[in-house]
């Protein structure tokens, strides 16, 4: 989890190959509304949020019945990840990719074809309520190196293992 721009799909995509899982990109479950919204450059609401919050809280319960997943999702909220832990059926791993603001702005500058621009940044920094639990990272190290600490700290095995 974290804010658009810092890793989370790169980190993610990268983690579900390592561990032998799917991957879903909380993204690709917006519904057009939204995207047509962020595109337009207007922030989402909690309201405009709940929809796709439940969809994902469903598709999280589908996932580990079926062995698991891992999912890019920004969660900027704590009650945006309970509602995600309760859809999960069973505890959740989280990972927060905490990234510098500098760092971010950047990468979202530098991105293509992508509805979240740069100047959508600070709406996400500012709903952001960071997570006491879990696993916080920063983004000071490359992507696999990342992959190696949420493996090592939570103490994940690949499948098969």
């Amino acid at each position: 989890m974290g804010v658009s721009g810092s890793g989370k799909t790169t980190v993610g995509q990268l983690l579900a190959a390592r561990l032998g899982l799917p991957f879903y990109d909380g993204d690709d479950f917006h519904p057009a509304a939204n995207v047509a919204k962020m595109a337009a450059g207007h922030p989402l609401t909690d309201e405009d949020r709940a929809g796709w919050l439940a969809t994902l809280a469903a598709c999280l319960g589908q996932w580990r019945a079926t062995g698991g997943a891992v999912l890019a999702c920004s969660a900027l909220k704590e009650a945006y990840r309970q509602t995600l832990q309760a859809g999960a059926g069973g505890p959740l791993s989280w990972v927060f990719l905490d990234t510098d603001p500098a760092v971010l702005r950047a990468r979202l500058a530098a991105r293509q074809g992508h509805y979240m621009k740069a100047d959508m940044l600070d709406s996400q920094l500012a709903t952001l309520e960071k997570p006491t639990y879990g696993l916080r990272l920063t983004d000071d190290a490359p992507p696999e190196t990342l992959v190696d600490q949420v493996v090592e700290q939570l103490h994940l095995l690949p499948a098969g293992t």
